[in-house]
């Protein structure tokens, strides 16, 4: 027998089949090691067949087989290829995505745990054997007890003799390394109302693959999606839940566990190798039915999958920034179609291609307008800090939310502070000459966090000691620039000594269980004000929450980004939705320097569609995403002169693609990148803006052939992030 091999090296050199000889019950999609160049390396089985192209003496064997269940699916290959083609990776790059990567690296392993427990045999045990009586009086009280427990207690010599007399059997068993945190009490499904109800039977009844489930912040949508994936489990199949963040997948698998026991497995970064290892396996078994994560949970090892939910579906978490750069709802439309399932896209504010996609008929548009029980959304109150600034109020805070505050303390509720940044300040400043402290590795400013008395960079996590003096001139009159949630958190306690505060950002968040921590500590209200940055914006529900402070609300309307509006309404009407989620009315107090921009105004009234037929209007004219497509090219590199020529290389060969087919091309540029280096990096890009996407795999092919071991050159499609 012959298997067909995908070697796990991600090099375009060595992008095909390799053939060994094989054990003849080796099944496809196993895990390998074979003989490749001179050493023993990974690969994964394509394939078994009986006969080789290739004469048997040049045909090597496998040289060992991992997986007495095949870790990889058929549908992974499929998968494999089509993500290959589309973003021109390896092969191997590609199945990557498919495992845990201490699993594939072969660097965690499955925990086994030996238990000893009384035979039902009588056997004589001799009374000199003193330790031996000890054991069997100690095990006649109790099922089992650990082994080496046992051996540590009483002696290895005389545990073993009692088992090799049979008195004691020992059983060797799988330990499951539980990620769960917390105690989850049973859960039955909630009465739905009308509107869920209607919207589960659009879902389950409309032909379309994909379906936009729009519905406001408290409109019930959790409910629908566990109903969804209750119904899909009664038919005997699978579903994959998917949240943006981190920080909310502990309270979401709460909800999941509390209503599906153990059918529920976690699958994200944040969890030890061990535990993803087993927790991938549960899925892969099929013990587990339901996989709940962020991002690379699409890619769990489920079979007959019924159901595919992204929530959050706006959220640019799900835009992969590393490669293969791939799309999760690309990825999760190729699965649906794959297995014939249903995927369902939740958000109370959809992305503007989404909604246009929903609009046109291509998907299925459900529609939810009200909160549960029609409770009121949050007032937004607008506080014009341009006001404040003339009133002489120094703080970050203005009257109104400072009044807000002091009234939501007084009645025992809970407040919540969003503020998009970390640290105590954002700049560095030197008042004499304006030196601003940058990165030596990133071509970025420092930020102050003054816990730690020290500068960071966010971008390369570099460390710097506080400047006595600035290291231009030597003067000593160094101010801190902007405000960061250290800062906030210092401010509130001068102004409420009496109030309890926590801060959740990326510095306080630690470890698998940071967020956990937080979040629970503020959800039993051992804390009255919670300051945050993105990671308590959205799907976090707390009852005594009933105001929501968002400072420096129009921060994201001055990058200069074509989606900055949408964001800004995004986040405005994300975070706006913690607020009064209970009995009591929420309010909100948005902090804003230009209260007039229009956004604001449709943010206030919560009115999307309105937003909506705006944008969309502009996006159309200005040919901008999705009337277009936005591309970029970046070119990176340690070495300024080879990024550069590089650079050249790429725009030569873009520039080609151009003068042969002008009326493709709305722009076309080559220019550094906003932010220069990073992490040593050189950083430079070909920007350009597409009619459509006839060009992109030829501009992806440029992008291969352009990278060498000294520069890496790679294509973002619409990117998030153009700094």
């Amino acid at each position: 027998m012959y298997a067909e091999v995908i070697v796990d090296i991600a090099h375009s050199q060595v992008d095909r089949i390799f053939e060994y000889s094989c054990p003849p019950d080796l099944t496809a999609g196993c895990r390998v090691k074979v003989p490749f160049g001179g050493r023993i390396i990974d690969g994964f089985v394509l394939s078994v067949k009986e006969a080789s192209v290739y004469p048997p003496e040049k045909v090597k064997p496998i040289a060992e087989v991992f997986d007495e269940l095949p870790a990889l699916q058929s549908e992974c290959f499929s998968l494999m290829e089509r993500i290959s083609s589309r973003y021109k990776v390896p092969k191997a790059a590609a199945l990557r995505l498919f495992l845990p990567s201490e699993m594939r690296l072969g660097k965690v392993h499955e925990v086994y745990r030996k238990y000893a427990k009384l035979s039902h045999i009588s056997v004589p045990i001799s009374k000199t054997a003193k330790k031996q009586q000890e054991i069997v009086v100690f095990l006649q009280g109790i099922d089992e007890y650990d082994y080496t427990a046992l051996c540590n207690e009483y002696g290895r010599a005389a545990v073993n003799s009692l088992v090799e007399k049979g008195a004691i059997t020992v059983e060797k068993r799988q330990i499951k390394r539980n990620p769960v945190l917390g105690n989850y009490y049973e859960e039955k499904p909630k009465t739905l109302t009308y509107m869920q109800g209607n919207a589960i039977k659009s879902i389950e009844n409309s032909s379309k693959t994909v379906h936009l489930l729009h519905g406001v912040t408290g409109s019930g949508k959790t409910e629908i999606y566990l109903q969804l994936i209750a119904n899909e489990i009664k038919k005997g199949k699978s579903a994959i839940f998917l949240v943006p963040e981190i920080s909310l997948t502990p309270q979401m698998l709460s909800q999941l566990r509390a209503r599906f026991k153990g059918e529920a497995a976690i699958l994200h970064s944040g969890l030890s190798a061990g535990e993803k290892f087993d927790e991938w396996w549960r899925l892969r078994s099929g013990e587990a039915k339901i996989a709940i994560g962020a991002r690379s949970a699409i890619f769990a090892p489920l079979e007959n999958l019924g159901a595919i939910i992204i929530d959050e579906e706006h959220d640019t978490s799900y835009l992969s920034e590393t490669a293969p750069r791939y799309s999760t709802v690309e990825i999760a439309k190729l699965r649906a179609e794959y297995n014939g399932c249903k995927l369902i896209l939740g958000s109370a504010t959809p992305s503007v291609e989404s909604y246009l996609a929903a609009t046109e008929g291509e998907y299925n548009l459900i529609t939810l307008p009200e909160r549960i029980n029609k409770r009121p959304l949050p007032e937004i109150i607008i506080a014009d800090m341009r006001k404040e600034v003339k009133r002489g109020n120094p703080s970050p805070f203005s009257s109104a939310l400072r009044e807000e505050l002091d009234a939501t303390l007084k009645c025992g509720n809970q407040a919540i502070i969003f503020l998009n940044r970390r640290g105590y300040s954002q700049k560095v400043i030197c008042r004499d000459c304006g030196y601003v402290a940058k990165c030596e590795n990133c071509d970025v400013s420092l930020t102050y966090h003054s816990e730690e008395d020290c500068l960071k960079c966010h971008y390369c996590g570099a460390k710097y000691r506080m400047l006595p003096a600035c290291p231009d001139c030597g003067g000593v009159h160094i101010r801190y620039s902007g405000t960061g949630t250290q800062r906030v958190v210092a401010e509130l306690t001068s102004l409420f000594p009496q109030a309890r505060i926590i801060r959740m950002d990326n510095d306080t968040v630690s470890g698998k269980d940071g967020h956990y921590k937080i979040l629970k500590k503020f959800a039993s209200k051992e804390a009255d004000i919670l300051v945050g940055t993105q990671m308590i914006a959205k799907g976090h529900d707390f009852p005594a929450v009933t105001l929501v402070g968002i400072l420096d609300a129009d921060m994201s309307l001055q990058f200069s980004d074509y989606r900055s509006g949408e964001r800004t309404f995004q986040l405005i009407t994300q975070v706006s939705g913690r607020s009064g989620r209970a009995d009591d009315k929420g309010k909100v107090v948005l902090q804003t320097y230009c209260p007039e921009n229009y956004i604001l105004r449709y943010a206030v009234n919560y009115d999307y569609t309105g937003f909506f037929n705006n944008e969309i209007q502009i996006r159309k004219a200005t040919l901008f995403p999705p009337y277009s497509l936005i591309c970029r090219v970046m070119v990176t590199g340690e070495d300024d002169k080879k990024t550069l020529e590089a650079l050249k290389s790429v725009y030569f060969e873009i520039e080609e693609l151009r003068k042969a087919q002008p009326k493709r091309f709305i722009f076309l540029n080559k220019m550094h990148s906003p932010v220069k280096k990073i992490q040593g990096k050189h950083r430079y890009q070909v920007l350009m803006r597409l009619k459509d996407d006839a060009l992109l795999q030829k501009i992806y092919e440029i992008a291969v052939s352009n990278t060498t071991p000294y520069v890496l050159v790679y294509v973002e499609e619409n990117p998030t992030n153009l700094s």
